[in-house]
């Protein structure tokens, strides 16, 4: 381990943009293919991982997709959910927000219950902050998005906010007008996926129609040098996820990545995982690759990571909390 990764993955950090679904390792996914009796393409971890090949985001969410098949009980949430913790533990991750799209397994007819329960039993067993971000699909209708909120509900006090992802182009944000507006009535954080593939347009209809709080990868926003200093001057945080960006051939390599003019024109952006497995690495890997890549400083790295905090759907004496831990690991 060289200096650089040691001291990066001894900062205490964050990942604001992981998909549940998409945070197991092959082994782990081949393991919950036997347990339920689901048949699989892949007849190795060895072969699943050479199917790691995307052409874009959509080649991806076939994979993604077809591996959500393994799960399919409470005991299954559970476990891809601990497995998911103890892993960002070892990287260094002290609060999690962690996405998951309930109306994948609603259409194979897995009783809501199965995946709550499971996920936020897993969340009670362990030492990192984690909070659960409910995330519903965009290229559903608004009437599928109201029905996932309505089958949380009880669980809503558990519910950290609610999300927006998948297929980006042609299923703009401004479809989810009155979603969004439902969900912060009721209380809910928001943060939705956009400019990934899509346009700059889709990040300037997701702050000024939806409203939301954070803006999740927000990369195609480097293109606009207006909505940029929008994004700056009121303080939405982008949870930007540079492997997968590189892996889904958003950008073409990571020197090309505009993570480090964002960041220098003053935009809160911070640095997360995504779906680890599929991308090769997690926060610390993210770090590493963009520091090499990017050229940033140590002092980059430190106010990635600080961005992280001011970014997370926690509360103010969480983040002073963790913003201590933080400063005293930068000084050691």
């Amino acid at each position: 381990m060289t200096p650089d990764e040691a001291f990066i993955r001894d900062l205490p950090k964050t990942d604001l943009h992981m998909h549940l679904e998409g945070s197991m390792e092959p082994e782990t996914m081949l393991e919950m293919a036997r347990r339920n009796g689901i048949g699989l393409r892949w007849g190795s971890p060895e072969a699943l991982r050479a199917a790691y090949e995307f052409e874009g985001l959509s080649s991806f969410l076939d994979l993604y997709f077809e591996a959500c098949r393994v799960l399919q009980s409470e005991r299954d949430f559970h476990d891809v959910t601990a497995a998911y913790l103890r892993r960002a533990r070892q990287d260094g991750v002290i609060h999690a927000e962690i996405f998951f799209g309930p109306q994948t397994f609603l259409d194979r007819n897995i009783p809501i219950a199965a995946m709550m329960d499971g996920i936020l039993g897993a969340f009670g067993e362990t030492d990192i902050s984690a909070g659960l971000l409910v995330s519903v699909h965009r290229h559903r209708s608004e009437a599928e998005a109201f029905e996932v909120l309505r089958l949380t509900e009880p669980w809503a006090d558990r519910v950290l906010g609610i999300g927006m992802g998948g297929a980006e182009l042609g299923n703009p944000p401004s479809k989810f007008v009155d979603f969004f507006a439902a969900c912060r009535a009721a209380g809910f954080r928001t943060t939705v996926h956009a400019g990934e593939e899509g346009p700059p347009a889709y990040v300037r209809e997701a702050i000024d129609l939806l409203r939301v709080s954070r803006i999740d990868h927000g990369v195609a926003a480097a293109q606009d040098p207006a909505l940029v200093a929008d994004l700056a001057a009121r303080g939405i945080p982008l949870t930007v996820c540079p492997l997968s960006n590189l892996r889904l051939k958003v950008v073409d390599s990571l020197a090309a990545h505009p993570l480090k003019a964002l960041l220098d024109a003053g935009v809160c952006v911070t640095v997360n995982s995504d779906d680890p497995p599929y991308f090769g690495g997690w926060v610390t890997e993210n770090l590493v690759a963009c520091r090499q890549a990017l050229g940033l400083s140590r002092g980059d790295i430190l106010r990635l990571v600080r961005n992280g905090f001011a970014a997370a759907f926690m509360s103010d004496a969480e983040r002073a909390t963790a913003l201590e831990r933080l400063d005293a690991a930068a000084k050691s």
